[in-house]
């Protein structure tokens, strides 16, 4: 059960294209967005769907990888880690970010 500690799995197609960044330590980042869309029936039988975006984080290999073969609308199945972090904006206003440490990646489908 261990194993079950903050873990996040995710099917989603991909927002934008990876951006690759290669840090002052000389370690690379890639950062990229996927939507996940639910649908159900609302109390009227009206079908309804709801699209939640999420921010994925990649290190290493697995983001190498992201940035080299990833692409704006592929759908992809994700394995992750849930952060929190929070940074001061250029306004002086501290914001609040919720991402998705990438651990594995599988490209299951063309672009839509």
């Amino acid at each position: 059960m261990q194993n079950l500690r903050n873990r996040v799995q995710l099917i989603g197609r991909l927002g934008q294209d990876p951006e690759v960044r290669t840090l002052t330590s000389g370690k690379k980042l890639t950062t990229f967005s996927i939507a996940t869309t639910d649908a159900y029936r609302n109390g009227s039988g009206e079908k309804v769907e709801e699209t939640q975006w999420h921010n994925i984080v990649a290190w290493g290999k697995v983001g190498e990888i992201a940035g080299e073969y990833l692409s704006k609308g592929q759908e992809v199945a994700l394995e992750g880690k849930l952060t929190h972090r929070s940074y001061e904006a250029q306004d002086g206003n501290k914001r609040y970010v919720t991402e998705i440490n990438l651990n594995e990646l599988l490209m299951i489908g063309g672009k839509k």
